[in-house]
Parts: structure tokens; sequence; C-alpha cells
């Protein structure tokens, strides 16, 4: 049987003394795995360096705890998930100059965070620590819109080691940027003229759609209105706007995030809205309002639970970009017009978000495509689903075209252009009301054409159309813009002359009765057709105004004009 072999060390000194050292070693190896950041004499700015992270599962770790933890080498802008809500950053600086310096570190997207820290040690010994809580105003010193700024000393040739405590609501993705000063101020001063470009382009399409609305009170205007409210005022909170103009960050803002639920409720409204699914489409219909009821359901529990609420948005988020995929699908089946274009606007949403989900749980590097994903869908499909809405809008205009064109042909004498008796009856009656309620003059002129029948019977009834067409082409360059003109009959015409007594109507009759006896309309038989025509007018009585009436007077006063030789007018006279 073997014998086993036991060790004391504390018995044997000199191993002991090579354990520490082997220990220093490694300790020394493991610290010396992250590259030095060198500051040189002429440094003012690093935008991408070596650093290394650590994930406190646990959150409760100790500073000294910390120190003596392996960091994981990366790039300075990482995104790591949801599991790693307390995560520990270590840049090594070494002042590589003869003098002084002061670098500025910046950590950009700090908004979205609950709390950051700062430690800087040298020589293993902290040397000076800074806590930023972004609910404790009284440590929000070091917060410049939206960003957290922390200065750091340099001696000449020292090297100090940073320490970034990161702790997040939910998603841990962060950026740490060094500058001098003058760089510093620059950075901040552009940080979000990107993001204010987007919200502003949202929000031309907001008040555009607004109007639209007011204008026409159509829902799907209404509900991309609100889509796009919420849309612009979630990528102005999450990408620090807000923060920015407002100062605004903190668990104050967590409630905020409930836009991200509401988004996609008005989405589907717009949806059910422009594909008519409630009358047309039950099956796609019931799939849609199914998902917008659990996130109603969701929306609703966030005013009292926004952490939980948040946590089942992503799935719902997940399960609404299906099913609305998918209804858009069946709706391209059924060669639906506007399927098109809302497929390509949420595919393009679809994208960018998939790409903005893999970036934010840790499985995308951090670009801006990847990390301002959300946004991006967000604004191009808005762009895209605007042309849903001018599409809807050509549409209307060209229903709207096509019942004025039959409003047209059922108001209007289809030989001369000219109004028809029932329509003049209508808008005659209209103009009676204005009359009598300003106590204005009117006067109603019918006339003739004299001996038409016999125009008829010489040259034929294409001649006679052709007169008659004259008569009416001449009446509408004579009258005056605010008389109504209409063909009432066969060939007999009618004008209501509007805020004119009987005694100014005579002369403005008779000057279209001269002009009309100078007319002639030439036959296909190298012959001239002259006519001329009798006028009959009445003045309506506002004391009793009656358009019957005031019409019958003015068909007897035609009748004198014809008994008394044609080719004239006639005032209507009370006898």
């Amino acid at each position: 049987m073997g014998k086993s072999l036991v060790i004391n060390i504390r018995e044997k000194p000199c191993l002991q003394t090579l354990l520490i050292f082997l220990c220093w070693a490694f300790s020394t190896v493991v610290c010396a795995a992250l590259p030095v950041v060198p500051i040189a004499q002429d440094f003012t700015k690093l935008e991408q360096f070596q650093m290394g992270y650590f994930v406190d599962n646990t959150g409760q770790m100790s500073f000294s705890n910390v120190q003596q933890s392996d960091f994981t080498e990366s790039p300075n802008s990482i995104s790591l998930g949801t599991k790693a809500k307390t995560t520990w950053i270590q840049i090594r600086l070494k002042n590589t100059s003869q003098f002084p310096k002061t670098i500025f570190l910046h950590h950009p997207y700090a908004y979205h965070n609950r709390a950051v820290g700062l430690y800087e040690v040298v020589n293993n010994t902290l040397v000076r620590e800074r806590y930023l809580d972004m609910d404790d105003k009284s440590t929000q010193e070091w917060m410049y819109r939206g960003s957290a700024v922390f200065d750091v000393d340099l001696q000449p040739n020292q090297t100090k080691t940073l320490f970034v405590q990161s702790l997040s609501f939910s998603h841990q993705w962060l950026a740490l940027n060094l500058y001098n000063e003058e760089k510093s101020k620059r950075a901040l001063l552009g940080q979000y003229t990107d993001i204010a470009l987007l919200v502003g382009m949202l929000l031309a399409l907001i008040i555009y759609n607004v109007l639209l609305f007011l204008s026409s009170r159509l829902k799907e205007h209404f509900y991309y209105s609100c889509y796009l409210i919420s849309g612009g005022f979630w990528i102005a909170l999450s990408y620090g706007l807000l923060a920015d103009l407002f100062d605004v960050f903190g668990s104050v803002t967590l409630k905020w995030h409930l836009t991200l639920v509401s988004m996609p409720i008005f989405l589907l409204l717009f949806m059910i809205n422009i594909f008519e699914t409630k009358k047309k489409y039950p099956i796609e219909h019931w799939a849609l309002m199914s998902v917008l009821i659990m996130l109603i359901i969701d929306f609703v529990y966030g005013l009292f639970d926004i952490v939980t609420a948040l946590r089942y948005s992503s799935i719902l988020a997940g399960l609404m970009m299906i099913v609305s995929l998918s209804v858009t699908v069946s709706m391209m089946i059924r060669k639906h017009p506007i399927a098109p274009f809302f497929l390509m606007a949420h595919g393009l949403f679809i994208a960018f978000s998939t790409l903005a989900l893999l970036f934010y749980v840790g499985k995308a590097e951090f670009n801006y495509i990847n990390s301002h994903g959300v946004g991006i869908g967000i604004v191009l499909e808005a762009l895209a689903l605007s042309l849903i809405i001018a599409y809807r809008i050509k549409n209307l205009e060209t229903i709207k075209a096509s019942q004025d064109e039959l409003k047209l042909l059922a108001s209007t004498d289809p030989m001369t252009r000219l109004y028809n008796r029932r329509y003049f009856n209508a808008e005659a009656e209209l103009l009676l009301r204005q009359a009598v309620l300003r106590q204005q003059p009117a006067t109603i002129v019918l006339l003739d054409i004299d001996h038409f029948k016999k125009v008829n019977d010489t040259y034929g009834h294409s001649a006679g159309d052709n007169v008659i067409i004259r008569v009416a082409n001449t009446l509408t360059d004579q009258c005056r813009k605010q008389d109504i003109l209409a063909r009432y009959g066969g060939e007999e015409f009618i004008i209501f002359m509007t805020n004119t007594p009987v005694n100014q109507a005579l002369p403005l009759m008779e000057n279209i009765r001269r002009t009309l006896e100078q007319e002639s309309v030439e036959t296909g038989y190298d012959e001239t057709i002259h006519f001329t025509v009798s006028a009959g007018i009445a003045e309506v009585d506002l004391g009793n105004p009656n358009l019957k009436n005031s019409i019958n007077q003015a068909d007897k006063a035609l009748y004198q004009a014809k008994g008394f030789g044609r080719n004239q007018s006639k005032i209507y006279e009370n006898k």
C-alpha cells in the first residue's frame, strides 16, 4: 500500500517563500495582461483603446475584492446584456510626459444608468473616489448633458489605474472615451445632433398628420400620429436627447419607457384601420386584436410595476412583429394594394430592431447601427409608412374627383355644360334666402330663342343644337360671375342676378340680347343662321320671397316680349 505524502508548508520556509513569489508573479501577469494606455505630452483624445471588464453577479462585492478579480480585456465600447447589471471597468493610464496632465473620462451613455462610480488607484492604493447616483442630485456634479464626465490628474511619469463602476437598470452597454480639456468640451457640444435630427424628422411627420386628421377626421391619421409621438419620445428618451435638453435621468424616467409599449399599440390600430380587417378579414383581425389586448394589459400593468412590464414587453414586441408580419404577408397574398408598402416599412423596422436586440443582449458588436438600431428602424418605418398615407390620400382624391365629376354631371346640361334646372332651383333658393337676410335686391331673367322650331325644321336638329350651344357660350361670356346661369328647358335659359334691382337688370339683359343679335352659326351647306332671343325680367319680392312665383312672373314678361314682336326684353308689371 503506497504512502501518502503530506507537506506542511509552515515547516518548509523555502517552499513558503516560493509559493508567495509564484502568487505575486501570477498576480503581476494578470494585471499586466491589461495594456497600459499612454498619455503623451501632445495628447488630445482617445476614442479607441483597450480596457478590461469584470461582472459582479452579486452586486455586493467590496472594492478591495474587485481589485483582486480577473478582468477580461475588451475594447472601450462594450455591450454585456441583461445579466451584467453591476459591471466594473479597469483602465490603466500612464503619463509618459515630464509634466502633469489632466484628462477627462467621458461616459456618454451614463443617462441610462442607475449609478456610475470612479475609483483612482496608484500603487494599489485608492487615492480618489467619486460616486454618481442618478437619483441623488447632490452627487450629480459630474453629470453634463446626459454624460458622466470625470477629471483625472496624472503626475509626470505616473501610472494610474481607473476602476469605473457601472450600475444599469436592465441592459449593460457603455462606451468610455478620454479627452483633453478642449476636446472634452467639443465632444459635449455635438453629442446628440444626430438624435435631434431623427426626432425632428418625426416631429415634421407628426405635425403633418395631425393637420391631416383635423381636416379629414380619418382615424388612420390619428393612429399614425400617436405612433410617431410614441416613437419620437422613446428615441429622445433612450438616446439621451431628453437628458441633454432637460437633465432628466435615473429611475424617474423608467415609466416613460412605456412608450415602447404604446408604440406597437398604435401601429396595430393603424394596421386594423388601413387594412379594414374588422369588415373584410376576420382571422387577421382576431390575430391583431389578440396581440393588441396583451399589449394594452402590459401597458396598464407597467403603470404599477414598470420593471416587470418592460421585461414582458420584449416578449410581446417579438410576438407583435411575428403576427404583424404574418398579417402583412396574408394581405400580400390577397393582393391588398397597401400591403407592399407596409411590408417594406415593417421589414426595415424588424431588420434594424433585430440588430439592436442582438446588441442589447451582448451578442452583437458595439457600433452605431447596432446601438441605435431601434431608433433608426422607427424612423425608416415612419418614413416608409408615410407612403401608405400618401397612397391613401391619392386614392381619396381620386374618389373625390370621381364624386365631383358625378355631381357635375348630375347638375349640368350635357350639351351646353351649363347648370340644369334642378341645380338652378337649389342654388337660387339658397341665394334667395341670403338676399332676404341681407335685404339685397335680386332679379330673375328668363330668355328664349326666337322661332327655334323653324330653325330645326329648316336646317335640322344638328344645326339647332349648334345654335343652342352658341347662345350658351355667349351667355357664359356676358353674364357676371356673381350670377347663376342655367339651361332651363329646350331653347330656354334662366339667370338669377344677385344684388341687382330690376332697373339695373334691364340694361344688362339688353346688352346680352344685342350681342346675341350679332351672332350667327354656319351650317354644313354654306348657309348662315341668324337668330335672336326674347327675355322676361322679374324682380324678387323680398317681402314675400317665392322663387317659383318670381320665375312665373319672368315667364309672363317673356310672353309679353314675344307678343310684342320678339327680339326684346320686357319687365314684369303687376297689373
